[in-house]
């Protein structure tokens, strides 16, 4: 096994494993059901409990009350919940969790696959929020045990924006969702107003190479980023995660090749942009030639939380530096 998994984002070990299984289903984006919100003022938005929610598994999660102990089990959930405000109601995060640097000092819970059931109840949760990636006989576990399990797996960037909304409404943290997702929609649009000009013959070519080996293909968040930023994903004619074809990207030449930083080969210690310029052949391609190969945060790359826009807005800058500033 490759260090990469290790140190990539949960989401993108999870998605792998997702993709793997072949068994999972996933629902459209959740929405807190709108029956369960009272109509209130703009200012004064309020949740009514007990409120009833869809998550990502397609089963219906039922909030007694205003959660008062939130343990998150993926990073982008945890961030998330701190953009809400709910710093002191989270009581248990993953083991991957480092941001922001408040979450590296609360109780840890195991890993984003199979976190600890002990560690979770050690806790006394009336709130478990996690990735697709978290083991079924887990969540079922905790849901035997009248806990509310709500999991995520969002694809797309309308789904992270969706996630934010719905999990504002869940923690009766309405108007900060509201500004959160605004503040990213402005990023967004920033991105867009920017690369709007770039004709469809002359948007660059990218390959982005988030663990040693493997890309990403259309149906993805991380391929959207690509496309937002007004640029043309190479591997977008497959689907989800997948090996390279070090051959095909050869031949595709791309313009761009963009990487996340920091991760190496577990058997060689090798770095990733380091395996990237040695493969044989690639430097004949326009990327290495030209020197555009950039580095990307692997945390703003991958985790589906407030940050993506970021990622989005660094995305945008190495692909077309002279447009995005």
């Amino acid at each position: 096994m490759k260090r990469a998994w290790k140190l990539l984002s949960p989401l993108v070990l999870a998605a792998s494993l997702v993709g793997c299984g072949g068994n999972t289903q996933t629902a459209p984006a959740p929405q807190a059901e709108a029956p369960q919100t009272a109509p209130q003022d703009a200012a004064a938005k309020q949740t009514v409990y007990p409120l009833t929610v869809t998550d990502a598994t397609g089963k219906e999660v039922t909030v007694a009350k205003e959660p008062q102990r939130i343990v998150s089990t993926s990073p982008a959930e945890t961030e998330i919940l701190f953009a809400l405000g709910l710093n002191e109601r989270i009581v248990g995060v993953s083991d991957f969790d480092d941001y922001p640097a408040e979450a590296s000092t609360k109780p840890k819970v195991g890993g984003v696959v199979k976190p600890s059931e002990e560690a979770i109840l050690a806790q006394s949760p009336d709130l478990v929020i996690g990735g697709i990636s978290m083991e079924k006989p887990v969540a079922d576990k905790l849901k035997s045990l009248g806990m509310p399990v709500y999991v995520t797996h969002p694809k797309k960037v309308d789904d992270i924006l969706n996630n934010i909304l719905t999990m504002g409404v869940i923690t009766n943290r309405q108007e900060q969702a509201e500004k959160v997702v605004a503040a990213m929609k402005q990023d967004i649009a920033r991105v867009q107003e920017a690369v709007k000009a770039v004709k469809p013959e002359d948007k660059k070519k990218v390959y982005l190479e988030f663990a040693p080996g493997w890309t990403v293909g259309k149906g993805e968040f991380l391929d959207e980023l690509v496309t937002l930023a007004g640029g043309t994903n190479i591997a977008a004619d497959t689907e989800g995660w997948n090996p390279i074809s070090e051959e095909k990207i050869l031949k595709s030449d791309p313009d761009v090749i963009l990487y996340a930083k920091g991760i190496t080969d577990d058997k060689t210690g090798t770095k990733l942009e380091e395996i990237i310029a040695k493969r044989n052949g690639w430097d004949t391609m326009k990327a290495i030639r030209e020197k555009q190969v950039f580095g990307m945060d692997q945390n703003l790359l991958a985790r589906p939380g407030p940050r993506i826009t970021q990622g989005l807005i660094e995305v945008a800058k190495a692909i077309y530096p002279d447009l995005v500033k």
